[in-house]
């Protein structure tokens, strides 16, 4: 066992690829981005101790219309895409970190696949 592997009963949580959140990202005050990020933009997502690498494929906007692209201090639903299936559930949390430091902080509201 190593450090980002989940030890569960056989078939108690599968892993995902693929999901919806609500994240909040974090404006250059509070250690964030100062520049905006575009869809396909790929961050590290760090889910329990896992750190992978996730496309950000598409962002919605509260009001439920599609976002071009998201700035510091957004709070936005974004559609992920990770590389490797990790275990998650819904309502887990997870942190965005772009070159050592945390750029956003999300909860997973859908599992896609």
């Amino acid at each position: 066992i190593q450090r980002g592997m989940v030890l569960a009963k056989p078939g108690s949580i599968t892993p995902h690829k693929k999901f919806e959140s609500e994240v909040y990202v974090l404006k250059k005050e509070e250690g964030g981005r100062h520049t905006p990020f575009f869809p396909n933009y790929r961050p590290q997502f760090y889910i329990r101790t896992t750190d992978v690498t996730g496309a950000i494929e598409s962002f919605t906007a509260d009001d439920g219309s599609a976002a071009e692209m998201v700035m510091p201090g957004d709070r936005i639903k974004m559609m992920v895409q990770l590389i490797n299936p990790v275990a998650i559930e819904q309502g887990m949390r997870f942190a965005i970190r772009e070159g050592g430091r945390t750029i956003g902080a999300g909860v997973v509201s859908k599992i896609i696949e």
